[in-house]
């Protein structure tokens, strides 16, 4: 969905624009072909590894063009201030994990591939998905892996794992697929892994995904200029729920007055949908590319 992102967002070739996260550099390195020289690029990733990467594969000879910033997009704002930047014409969000960090074994994302349970997408903060295995209370467990993961075999799962680790340390992906498969009763020939929710969970938890989500969006649809875009690709239904909230609570809906006449009731700054329903991928991008089945775009216009 990559040509619809970019018609959704840009408005204005010389215009600025916010890459939420970079990842292999993909939507940025497109958005950048789209702008004039006058037009602006800022990238945001938590993973050192993906702003190196990207600046020296796609960005090294661009100069101003071109600011990569190494921080959680939650802190989008206050990066911004540093910057001197205060409106921007569009900000893309694309939430799904880099194929890069689910691609190369020792992030610990993927059960594909034995690793360290690790998950971190920014390796300098916080405490690894293993540490959360090996050491979080089997009630905390249960209720990361029943919010997050939307398991409802939340409680027989983390049942699972605390047995497991009274014995050894749970360590590798692998150990701890093949804990939460047994716990569920294997695969029941589903296409799917039985893990793939309770890593999923882990993942959002150790990364403090929602939150951010909700910090990047209402601190950052202030700073839109009136007709400039949001437009935010999803992978899960726990992500999709909150930005389709979050961007209908800013589209104008009528409310009768008593005395006769229509109050418009929303949130500042009002939006409005570019498209009523969400994208989706087409069977032929879900064919090249497994990992978008679920993805769901959505976009708004500002100030309408």
């Amino acid at each position: 969905m990559l040509s619809e992102c970019l018609e959704a967002l840009i408005t204005d070739p010389k215009g600025i624009y916010v890459d939420g996260t970079l990842g292999n550099g993909g939507h940025s390195a497109e958005i950048l072909k789209r702008l004039d020289d006058g037009g602006t690029l800022i990238g945001f990733d938590r993973d050192t590894d993906a702003i190196e990467r990207v600046q020296n594969r796609l960005f090294s000879g661009e100069g101003k063009r071109v600011e990569l910033i190494h921080d959680n997009y939650a802190n989008m704002a206050l990066q911004l201030d540093r910057l001197g930047v205060g409106k921007i014409d569009g900000l893309l969000l694309d939430l799904g994990v880099s194929s890069f960090q689910l691609d190369v074994a020792d992030r610990g994302f993927s059960f594909q591939q034995d690793a360290p349970i690790d998950m971190r997408m920014d390796r300098t903060q916080g405490r690894t998905a293993g540490e959360l295995v090996n050491h979080a209370p089997e009630n905390e467990l249960a209720e990361i892996i029943y919010r997050f993961g939307e398991e409802k075999a939340s409680r027989r799962i983390a049942r699972a794992i605390v047995g497991a680790r009274s014995k050894k340390d749970i360590e590798t992906t692998l150990e701890l697929a093949a804990i939460v498969e047994k716990a569920k009763g294997g695969r029941k020939g589903k296409k799917t892994h039985p893990a793939t929710q309770t890593f999923q969970a882990l993942r959002m938890a150790v990364n403090d995904e929602l939150a951010g989500i909700e910090q990047v969006l209402e601190t950052m649809i202030e700073r839109v200029v009136e007709g400039g875009r949001m437009v935010v690709l999803t992978f899960h239904s726990l992500e999709d729920r909150m930005v389709k909230q979050f961007f209908a609570r800013h589209v104008p809906r009528e409310e009768s007055l008593q005395q006769g006449g229509v109050k418009r009731i929303y949130e500042e700054p009002p939006v409005k949908w570019i498209w009523k329903k969400p994208l989706m991928a087409t069977e032929e991008e879900q064919a090249v590319n497994p990992r978008s089945r679920s993805a769901k775009l959505r976009a708004v216009e500002v100030g309408v």
